[in-house]
């Protein structure tokens, strides 16, 4: 999460409290470089109750994000721009922004209109997800060494949300064409706009589909973060997820309703020797309890992440029994 980002340090949660109230905190007008105010940012969002995890996972990278997107600075420079002076339009924006963010809790996305994924800036508002899939770094390495060919062919995205995973895999396979679905038209409408951003519309079409209804054709590669959240644990989610479309979260009563029906129709959408790769996250055991004896391999990340499966279309084949078996794990 926030790999795009370099602005790393651990998070501190605490809060400052007046008379039982929680403190206004301005700007201070000494505070007016890039770099000193991150540091200020970070103690505001250091002294409130915000959760991380959408896109960014500590108060730093976040107020990184925060300042460097008003200031327009590059993130990929580090610190390097942090003696730069911001205008009072700027301070005005970035104290804006941090109230709503601290008091809506609206995620630092949305109020942007920004996300990082693959080392790549994304468009989201609240019509899509938003990125943050350890997906990105399988991406990046162009699914090896799973993927069997990246020279030509076909892939499909399920459930693109923001298009981010399919403009993705538009950069780091070039010779593919990829179909990108998603069950919501608002979704697309964002997924759009990154396809258009990265001149890519020629390579991405996409589809308005649940799942694979109404696709034809076979492909290379089958990629999908679909919704694997258990429905009863929005109750316990931070309040932040309650901006996200529920659609893009929740999947039935254990998280798994929307990686059963991928499991049990993607082999027919895969050529011989294609591969699915499928994000299920906390839900692994889940999966493999479910689907016992479907070879699931599961990549360790070097940047963190978890629940990632990767199986071909041969495995799934020969496991055709253990699709129609798989029971939910009650």
């Amino acid at each position: 999460m926030g790999r795009g980002i370099l602005h790393c340090a651990a998070s501190v949660h605490r809060k400052e409290l007046v008379g039982g109230v929680m403190a206004e905190s301005k700007i201070p007008a000494a505070v007016n470089t890039a770099g000193a105010l991150i540091k200020w940012v970070t103690g505001r969002l250091d002294s409130s109750d915000v959760y991380f995890g959408h896109g960014t996972d500590n108060s730093r990278d976040e107020a990184g994000a925060l300042v460097y997107h008003v200031m327009q600075l590059d993130h990929h420079a580090g610190n390097r721009d942090y003696g730069i002076r911001a205008s009072p339009k700027n301070l005005a924006e970035i104290q804006a922004l941090l109230d709503t963010r601290i008091g809506k809790r609206i995620p630092m996305p949305y109020l942007l209109h920004e996300a990082w994924f693959a080392g790549r800036s994304f468009y989201v508002d609240q019509r899509a997800l938003i990125p943050r899939s350890p997906l990105a770094e399988l991406i990046v390495a162009g699914f090896e060494p799973w993927l069997a060919s990246k020279d030509a062919g076909s892939a499909l995205e399920l459930g693109t949300g923001s298009g981010c995973i399919a403009v993705a895999c538009a950069l780091a396979l070039p010779h593919m064409k990829i179909v990108a679905t998603d069950i919501s038209e608002p979704a697309l409408e964002v997924a759009r706009v990154n396809i258009d951003r990265y001149d890519l519309s020629a390579r991405i079409q996409l589809v308005k589909a649940d799942m694979f209804a109404g696709l034809s054709g076979h492909f290379d590669l089958i990629v999908s973060n679909p919704p694997y959240v258990p429905a009863a644990a929005s109750e316990d989610l931070p309040a932040e997820y309650g901006h996200e479309p529920p659609v893009a979260l929740y999947s039935g009563p254990d998280g798994l309703d929307s990686a059963r029906r991928i499991l049990q129709d993607a082999r027919k959408h895969l050529n011989a020797k294609g591969l699915l790769v499928l994000e299920v996250g906390e839900q692994r055991e889940r999966l493999e309890a479910a689907y016992p004896r479907l070879p699931f391999t599961w990549p360790e990340l070097d940047h963190g992440g978890r629940g990632i499966a990767v199986i071909t279309a041969e495995d799934l084949s020969l496991s055709g029994g253990a699709l129609v078996a798989g029971a939910k794990d009650d």
